[in-house]
């Protein structure tokens, strides 16, 4: 097909406004807790995150040294082998601009670790909790204001057990 220069010209001013489609949200949701992973996982993906699961910090930090890039992380304080917040700690030499979420039942022991502070991209949000507020903190850490959410039942953690 042999174009004209007006055509391409046209072609290439059309293509100027034309913007890509945002990457997807790539989210790492790491706990012991196989019905919590399942939670999780199964709200950010009706919400159209992309999802990715660890059941601990050394197989997080594994898919991550493996080549895994993410903008959130969802973790447990409270984990085998690893905490929560010593996983961050190793996570945070390799992003220290990471967005994290710390999923738990245990926010006394996430002080204790943490030295009473959070970084500027760290929330927690206490278990159990509801779809809402999952998706409320989400959507705070990664854009910094609330997205419109579809109407629907709001279900908690103690729902899908």
């Amino acid at each position: 097909m042999n174009l004209t220069a007006t055509t391409t010209r046209v072609l290439q001013s059309v293509a100027a406004f034309v913007k890509p489609a945002p990457a997807p949200t790539r989210v790492l949701v790491v706990d012991d807790e196989e019905s919590v992973r399942r939670f999780v996982t199964r709200v950010l993906r009706n919400a159209g995150y992309v999802v990715q699961t660890a059941a601990g910090g050394p197989e997080a930090l594994e898919a991550i040294d493996n080549g895994g890039t993410f903008d959130l992380v969802v973790t447990d304080v409270r984990m085998p082998g690893m905490s929560g917040p010593r996983f961050v700690g190793q996570l945070r030499r390799q992003d220290a601009q990471a967005k994290v979420l710390y999923l738990t039942g245990y926010n006394d022991q996430l002080f204790d670790e943490r030295g009473n502070t959070l970084w500027v991209d760290e929330v927690f949000l206490d278990k159990p909790c509801t779809v809402n507020g999952l998706l409320e903190s989400v959507s705070l850490l990664l854009t910094g204001h609330l997205e419109p959410m579809a109407t629907a039942p709001t279900p908690s953690m103690r729902d899908v057990r």
